[in-house]
């Protein structure tokens, strides 16, 4: 009989602590499966109000049994009762470690729940925050600047958008590795937190690329011009990672919403906006947004989608600016000039192209697609003329560019000795031991090569003694002023002066009348170019100038443009 007791007591405990969940985690630590045994069978989440009840019970068993087990006992010790109930004194064994088992269980949820919230806590704070500089990142950058927006309206404040991006961030991850990179991000990161109001919002949108809201008074926008100030001066100052002293500048655009903004998508994409004007205006500055920026950069934007498709379609062509022998006054070639020849926008000056053509990289199949065109008709000029073209800066980054020139003197058959590249002074200073490679391959095949605009740019000496050039070209701005500016006259002075030193031919640009001939030429300048002899040519315009004069071969310049346009749709095909 007390064995049947003891197993229902033994039954109804397993079940009160299955409503408590216990038994449930023993049966998964145990790896038991449903079948034969009740214990598993029952083993069930309950609802939390229906555990509640069944704690409340066994402290209320627990309180009676111990009540009446210890009676019992003193009963027994006093000699009134022979012998305490053994089914009692079972039952309140059990509900001592139904108890411990429920305190026990009790510390493991507590400590469970605990590590389940600082997980939670956790992956909250990686889902907004960027891991390298611990700022919000561009998931949370939209609600923060919201929230803080919303808040300073409240308070009849106003809150400014920032976009600031580093300025020369890219060569310092080139030349010395990611983890410097990385390094002088945190350092940039927190001396933005320096800088900036305590209550500022500070995130990282991606790469080298951060933003930041402030709040600030409407009536006094200087605040946020200061703010901005001292980041640029901030960010100036040289950063030190390992032995090595790093400098990079920012540029900042900066945006505010009562300007008819309605979206906080707007105001960011405003502030980057800035930030192209602000770089476009020379970088180490800020701007502030203004309406007349979007829809330049929507023209921007729509002419570089018009550069992109005219390239292919073979809608830039070569003008001629005629070279004259000083001496003789005869003509001694042409410098190659881009032209862009649009169906929609009609003819446009490479002054409106050639920068966005830089930027976006598309320079090199452009340039090369004119000189092409350029050399297809200048084979058939008399050979004593020669054709100068123009090497953008951009062109001189990539290793290839002599390859690519020769090959078109291969497949057009133009003489490489009539050939002259013109390479701008300022260019060689972003990569001189590169520009010397292409320069020496480039003349190890014949091509003359000039310095263009020297005066304009470093005027040092070491590059003509680092790289043969065959000829100095001065720039226009000094030669069309000589005559009234003493500044200007000494200068062309100079650099004929050093011309005649080193035995390097002087071209002189921008000549414009008579008077300035013969003061070139008393300087000892031999070759001139300019207004003075008539604006560029197009092609039929060059072919009629040379057939007049006896220097055109035979060959008739509608064949020419034939040949041209079979190559390009050619081109295209392949």
């Amino acid at each position: 009989m007390k064995t049947e007791v003891n197993g229902k007591l033994t039954f109804l405990y397993l079940y009160i602590a299955d409503y408590l969940g216990q038994y449930t985690m023993i049966a998964d630590v145990d790896s038991l499966t449903t079948g034969t045994d009740d214990a598993v069978i029952i083993a069930q989440k309950r609802p939390p109000l229906r555990q509640i009840l069944v704690v409340a019970c066994t402290i209320g068993m627990f309180v009676y049994l111990g009540g009446s087990v210890g009676a019992q006992l003193v009963q027994t010790y006093s000699g009134s009762v022979g012998s305490t109930n053994q089914a009692m004194v079972s039952a309140l064994l059990l509900n001592i470690a139904l108890i411990l088992l429920i305190w026990r269980r009790t510390n493991t949820l507590s400590s469970e729940v605990d590590v389940y919230r600082q997980a939670e806590v956790r992956a909250k704070h990686l889902a907004i925050t960027d891991p390298l500089t611990n700022l919000f990142n561009r998931r949370a950058v939209k609600e923060k600047t919201s929230e803080l927006s919303t808040r300073a309206a409240r308070r009849g404040k106003s809150a400014a958008f920032m976009m600031l991006d580093l300025d020369g961030f890219k060569k310092i991850n080139d030349l010395y590795g990611h983890d410097s990179g990385d390094q002088l991000l945190r350092e940039v990161a927190d001396r933005m937190r320096d800088t900036v109001p305590p209550s500022s919002i500070l995130s990282r949108l991606g790469g080298d690329e951060f933003g930041i809201c402030m709040v600030f008074e409407p009536e006094f926008p200087e605040t946020v011009d200061r703010v901005a100030e001292d980041l640029i001066e901030a960010l100036a100052r040289p950063i030190t990672i390992g032995e090595i002293d790093h400098s990079v500048t920012a540029s900042i655009g900066i945006a505010r919403p009562e300007i008819d903004c309605d979206s906080i998508d707007m105001l960011i994409r405003r502030a980057d906006i800035a930030l192209y004007a602000a770089k476009k205006n020379g970088r180490n500055g800020f701007c502030w947004f203004e309406n007349g920026m979007e829809v330049e950069l929507r023209t921007r934007n729509s002419l570089e989608a018009d550069i992109r498709s005219a390239i292919p379609n073979d809608e830039f062509v070569p003008y001629f600016e005629q070279q004259i022998d000083l001496a003789t006054g005869e003509l001694a070639g042409f410098e190659m000039l881009a032209r862009w020849v649009s169906p929609v926008r009609g003819l446009i000056s490479p002054d409106e192209f050639i920068p966005v053509a830089e930027e976006t990289g598309m320079i090199g199949d452009l340039s090369l697609s004119i000189i092409r065109k350029a050399m297809l008709e200048a084979k058939h000029w008399d050979p004593k003329l020669t054709l100068s073209v123009n090497i953008s800066p951009v062109q001189l980054k990539d290793p290839w560019l002599a390859q690519k020139i020769v090959k078109l003197l291969v497949e057009t058959g133009f003489p490489a000795s009539r050939l002259e590249v013109e390479i701008t002074e300022s260019s060689l200073f972003k990569n001189l031991s590169l520009a010397q490679s292409i320069v020496g391959s480039l003349k190890n095949q014949g091509i003359q090569i000039a310095l263009d605009d020297f005066g304009t740019g470093y005027s040092s000496l070491a590059h003509l003694r680092a790289l043969p050039f065959d000829r100095i070209k001065i720039d226009r701005s000094f030669v069309s002023t000589m005559l009234d500016n003493t500044e200007s006259a000494a200068i062309v002075g100079a650099i004929t002066g050093l011309g005649a030193s080193l035995s390097v031919p002087i071209t002189a640009e921008g000549i414009e009348n008579e008077a300035l001939v013969a003061k070139l030429l008393s300087l000892g300048c031999t070759k001139g170019q300019g207004w003075f002899y008539g604006q560029p040519l197009s092609v039929d315009q060059a072919n009629a100038l040379l057939a007049g004069k006896g220097l055109l071969l035979a060959r008739k310049s509608s064949n020419l443009s034939n040949n041209i346009e079979q190559h390009s749709a050619e081109r295209r095909s392949a």
